[in-house]
């Protein structure tokens, strides 16, 4: 009997196997949104997307958070047919409509109520360790941000004022302990959270909760956004993924994404900034934009109103005929040379 051979023998854990065959590595789901931009975001590339671990979404008030974990768990159902999210809600601001509008089944969501992390923990420990790798399973917390601690909601009853310590405690064994069993079981979980302002004189955005999320999260989005006006009318708003933390995408990167009042998310949306910037199209007069012939440097007839980019129409060409996607590659995704120092001048709102 050879040393590994004994060493598997002798292991008391079951997904004990050499590395080039353990199913952690060479057996990963990846779940594509329809949202192009969202897929560079969670993974550096056009046609990627979520994988299982911990992904945090996190902002202000207002800024979608819950949007974009709906859109990425309607895309996990849609490819599993089986699957079945796991809701936990904290805030109540998600009616069955909003569900609905991102292609989720609601007799597909199991709707658990949280009033403390505690609670949490627990219910979260207990259905990860029952869940068997290969149960199609993503989770979803809305949210973390607001979620008091037992002894916060003691306090609280019993009418004290103390201050409480043990929040950032609880949050981060919740954290620690769920991290293994989200890769060892192959499960996404997607975690809504809050941002705090940085005292100083120049305050960035901090993820609330302690350090413990920062440590286990795979991914750790903090949006951002800007107001889309007609003239003094606010129509939508574009807002600004800022990766905090990534596997796959170079910190501190920025993606952009358009969403509207009426059509919500715009799937095609950011894509056009990325590629002005990398050459792919050019705006040859004022309100007008083309696809360029890489080629040749040629502006590609007809050109289009803006409204008209965020058609799949005007990108499957830019798409199958350019480089483009091995462009966003290299700008957004670690291990990638940029092919070109370029800056998308994405200006944010302050709060």
């Amino acid at each position: 009997m050879s040393v590994m051979d004994k060493l598997k023998k002798n292991s008391k854990i079951k997904f004990t196997k050499e590395l080039n065959k353990s199913e952690f590595f060479t057996e990963k789901d990846m779940i594509t949104t329809d949202v192009p931009m969202v897929n560079v975001a969670l993974s550096g590339d056009i046609d990627g997307g979520l994988t299982s671990g911990l992904t945090v979404l996190a902002g202000p008030s207002k800024h979608f958070k819950t949007s974009f974990a709906l859109l990425m768990a309607g895309a996990y159902l849609k490819q599993h047919e089986d699957a079945v999210l796991l809701f936990y809600d904290s805030e109540f601001g998600s009616p069955q409509s909003y569900f609905e509008a991102f292609g989720i089944d609601t007799s597909r969501v199991l709707h658990t109520p949280i009033v403390d992390v505690e609670q949490l923990k627990f219910d979260l420990v207990s259905q990860l360790d029952n869940i068997e790798r290969g149960d199609k399973v993503i989770i979803v917390i809305d949210s973390i941000g607001n979620l008091a601690s037992k002894k916060e909601l003691e306090d609280a009853l019993n009418e004290k004022s103390v201050a409480d310590m043990s929040r950032a405690k609880a949050l981060k064994g919740l954290f620690r302990m769920a991290t293994p069993y989200l890769t060892m079981k192959n499960i996404p979980l997607l975690a809504v959270n809050h941002t705090y302002q940085e005292i100083g004189l120049f305050p960035k955005a901090i993820v609330s909760g302690g350090t413990g999320i920062y440590y286990s999260a795979d991914n750790i989005w903090i949006l951002g956004r800007q107001q889309v006006k007609k003239g003094t009318e606010i129509k939508g708003y574009n807002f600004v993924i800022n990766v905090e933390k990534s596997r796959f995408v170079k910190e501190k990167s920025k993606v952009p994404i358009g969403v509207s009042w009426e059509g919500g998310i715009e799937p095609y949306s950011g894509l056009l900034d990325v590629a002005m910037a990398g050459g792919y199209v050019v705006k040859p007069t004022m309100g007008w934009y083309a696809r360029v012939n890489k080629e040749t440097g040629e502006v590609v007839e007809p050109k289009v109103r803006e409204k008209d980019t965020l058609a799949k129409e005007f990108w499957d060409p830019i798409f199958n005929e350019t480089d483009f996607k091995t462009f966003i590659k290299s700008y957004y995704q670690i291990g990638h040379k940029p092919l070109l120092d370029v800056d998308l001048g994405l200006e944010e709102e302050n709060g």
